[in-house]
């Protein structure tokens, strides 16, 4: 296979195959994805399927246990020191990428819990919350809200907002994003540093939704630039917002959304103060 088809088509590893090459167990890898050390993809059929990535991976857990005798969590823990410095190495973008994730897993240090402590507290899986802090991906929008919420602080402040340089006029076009934390769910930014107002441009692809309420403080302006949205407050009010819509309201009360287009919906969004 030449280089080009590699990259178009990755290996993938099953169980068998990646627990032969990391001279472990099927079932340590089972143990070892509990533990939220290492979260292989899944086929349509729910099979695991392991990457070269993965198996690299799995082969520092099993030295990291046989010569230095540490625990899961010592593990995952130097793992995780080995791809901060990795990331740091790597260019702008992709630095930029993991931001949110090591933004969370410096606030569950500073909180002195374990990722299994917090995974039990909000209601997920460790390995997920392992997979959101290491590449910034993986949870929806109502859970990555919980989570701000839960180490006192904002979505806006962990996508980096508020910083200090930052210009007054926004050209269109050239907005500022968040990192892609959720599938289908681009939020870029119309105003950045410490404003109060977080003014936001929402990409949402068919189908993309929050996935759950939520609620803050402060009060919300939607208005719908293209496509079809569906908002609902405290489960028992719907609106179907065409575009041209808008929609005020107060961020307190328990707000979900979904695109109901068949193509993009585009929304100005914005909160103020900034509590989302």
């Amino acid at each position: 296979m030449s280089s080009i088809e590699s990259e178009r088509y990755p290996v993938r590893y099953k169980v068998a195959e990646a627990a032969r090459l990391a001279g472990v167990s099927p079932s340590t890898l089972r143990l070892w994805e509990s533990q939220g050390l290492v979260v292989p993809l899944r086929s349509e059929t729910g099979h695991r399927q392991y990457s070269a990535e993965d198996v690299a991976r799995l082969k520092r857990i099993s030295w990291f246990r046989a010569e230095r005798g540490l625990n899961p969590a010592a593990i995952r823990e130097a793992l995780e020191t080995e791809e901060g410095v990795a990331a740091n190495t790597e260019n702008g973008e992709q630095s930029v990428s993991s931001d949110i994730g090591r933004r969370l897993r410096s606030l569950r240090h500073a909180a002195g819990k374990t990722l299994e402590q917090v995974a039990a507290d909000m209601g997920m899986t460790s390995s997920t919350l392992s997979t959101l802090e290491r590449t910034s991906q993986g949870v929806s929008f109502k859970t990555l809200h919980d989570l701000a919420d839960y180490y006192g602080t904002t979505v806006s402040r962990l996508s980096g907002e508020e910083r200090e340089d930052v210009p007054a006029l926004i050209r269109s076009g050239e907005w500022r994003a968040w990192p892609a934390t959720t599938p289908g769910v681009t939020v870029q930014l119309l105003a950045e540093g410490r404003t109060m107002m977080d003014c936001h441009r929402f990409v949402l692809a068919p189908g993309a939704a929050s996935e759950g309420a939520y609620r803050h403080e402060g009060e919300e302006f939607i208005h719908v630039l293209a496509g079809r949205l569906e908002l609902v407050l405290d489960s028992d009010q719907f609106f179907d917002l065409l575009p041209g819509d808008s929609l005020y309201f107060e961020s307190r009360r328990y707000h979900s959304w979904r695109n109901r287009h068949d193509g993009e919906t585009i929304l100005l969004w914005i909160n103020t103060p900034p509590t989302f």
